[in-house]
């Protein structure tokens, strides 16, 4: 994934949406292959313009993480919703890039299909990668939904123009629901298998939560370094 200069909002939020918009024509929503072994986790915390991109790997169905991999680099693409894959992108597929054992899939602090051009982070990263990728988002983007019932795993659908795109997954009983949305090579229904082999004690699932966890401590790291 190329960086690219965007000193213009305006101009970055064009090329970026055609850009999407002819990304989504690849999109290919697929059931798993075989059942998944690893599952990896990512997510990016920001110093200013610098980026730690954290990947962590976990054992499925024990929990178990199996490796941490993390780098640092700069961005000069501003922040604008929904186009959170060309700001963080880049790091994130040389972070998934630098792991030694290869994920059966990879889930993100973000958007899949449930995006208003169906070009979440996890869809276009799985795109550039060839991997099945599940968005794990904590808020919503687009769409309408049904609150799932207050016990683990009730999940409803998560509807936007007509067409289901995702799901409202309550990992715990008593806690607000993640927004579950597949990003390529994988069906709603393996994301929502995948996702719940994943979560443990917390809202989030394991591999998301370990590497948001550790981009916070090594930015509160860097930060204090100067």
């Amino acid at each position: 994934m190329k960086k690219t200069c965007y000193k213009d909002p305006a101009s970055a939020r064009r090329v970026a949406e055609r850009l999407q918009i002819e990304l989504a024509k690849r999109i290919r929503l697929a059931p798993l292959e075989k059942p998944p072994r690893y599952v990896a986790g990512v997510d990016c915390a920001f110093i200013e313009d610098m980026i730690i991109a954290v990947a962590t790997v976990f054992r499925v169905p024990e929990l178990v993480c199996v490796e941490q991999r993390w780098l640092t680099t700069e961005t000069d693409f501003p922040y604008i919703p929904g186009l959170l894959s060309f700001r963080e992108g880049p790091a994130l597929v040389s972070v998934i890039k630098r792991l030694s054992i290869r994920p059966d899939a990879i889930l993100f602090d973000g958007q899949g299909t449930a995006h208003p051009r169906r070009m979440g982070i996890a869809t276009h990263m799985g795109i550039l990668l060839d991997v099945p990728t599940i968005g794990c988002a904590k808020s919503r983007l687009v769409g309408t939904h049904q609150e799932p019932p207050d016990h683990r795993f009730a999940h409803t659908p998560l509807v936007y123009r007509g067409r289901v795109v995702g799901a409202v997954l309550r990992t715990r009983k008593g806690v607000h629901p993640i927004f579950v949305s597949p990003g390529h090579r994988i069906t709603l229904e393996d994301a929502l298998r995948v996702v719940t082999l994943c979560v443990g004690k917390y809202r989030l699932p394991e591999p998301v939560r370990r590497a948001d966890l550790l981009s916070k401590r090594l930015r509160r790291e860097l930060d204090s370094s100067g």
